[in-house]
């Protein structure tokens, strides 16, 4: 295993193209969509569903003490397994208004997702599990 805090370079790691890229985005705005819906169902106003969409996105803060914790803090909520997780309880013992907040943070992981915006690595901000985004994105772009 490649220690990514040493002064080596990060191992490659391909990114999706073509048809399974684009289903990975599809499989996003599906969640997007069946998450809201879930949303909706829940009888919440939407005021606190655009209130709560971008608040996973605090994680950004943690890159402030370098990328390893950057990508950790990113990855705890972006990953569906805590919100669905909590969704599953709040669906048997929670109520609706946990049920509404999990739902609200899988819609948002569910637009993260459709938008390119993939798990972090922990070398880079701009290295995804669904490839790179930002300047690195331009820069393999425009190397031949």
């Amino acid at each position: 295993m490649t220690d990514l805090s040493s002064s080596e370079a990060a191992p490659v790691v391909e990114a999706p193209i073509g048809a399974p890229l684009l289903i990975l985005r599809l499989e996003g705005l599906a969640l997007l969509a069946l998450a809201t819906c879930a949303f909706a169902w829940t009888g919440k106003s939407w005021w606190l569903y655009g209130l709560l969409f971008f608040t996973p996105d605090i994680s950004f803060a943690a890159y402030l003490a370098g990328p390893r914790l950057g990508a950790a803090a990113y990855n705890l909520l972006h990953a569906t397994i805590v919100p669905a997780l909590l969704a599953v309880y709040a669906i048997f013992f929670g109520g609706m208004t946990m049920l509404a907040i999990t739902a609200t943070w899988l819609a948002h992981i569910g637009f993260d997702r459709a938008m390119g915006y993939g798990l972090k690595y922990a070398d880079s901000f701009h290295r995804t599990h669904l490839g790179p985004i930002g300047p690195l994105r331009r820069a393999m772009k425009a190397t031949p």
